[in-house]
């Protein structure tokens, strides 16, 4: 199996799950919904982070749910980027969200690719 791949989905994997649990224990989190004026979507992303991040574990002993998860988190991670630029954050506040949305991206490539 291809070692890059496989480090780049733990990292990933690892990241959006941690993401996750910090929304529940965090209220900053939380807050960043309400500034981004998406109080309401906080939980539909934060479980669709967390199905992401599982499906990303569990695509590495079956390549269509490591394609879908990989998308799916490159897409959601696009949108946060949009909203990153619809709120005028700067780019390194920014960087995060297009790091997440690249690593993602790629994650697709090599798992399209094998």
């Amino acid at each position: 199996m291809n070692y890059l791949l496989i480090a780049c989905v733990l990292f990933s994997s690892l990241a959006f799950a941690g993401y996750s649990i910090s929304y529940f224990i965090s209220p900053n989190m939380k807050k960043e919904f309400e500034r981004f004026d998406l109080k309401g979507f906080g939980i539909y992303v934060i479980i669709l982070e967390m199905l992401g991040a599982a499906g990303l574990l569990v695509g590495l002993f079956y390549q269509p749910l490591l394609l879908l998860s990989s998308a799916g988190l490159a897409v959601l991670m696009f949108f946060g980027v949009l909203t990153r630029i619809k709120t005028k954050d700067s780019l390194l506040i920014s960087t995060p969200a297009l790091f997440f949305m690249f690593i993602n991206a790629f994650i697709f490539y090599l798992a399209f690719n094998k």
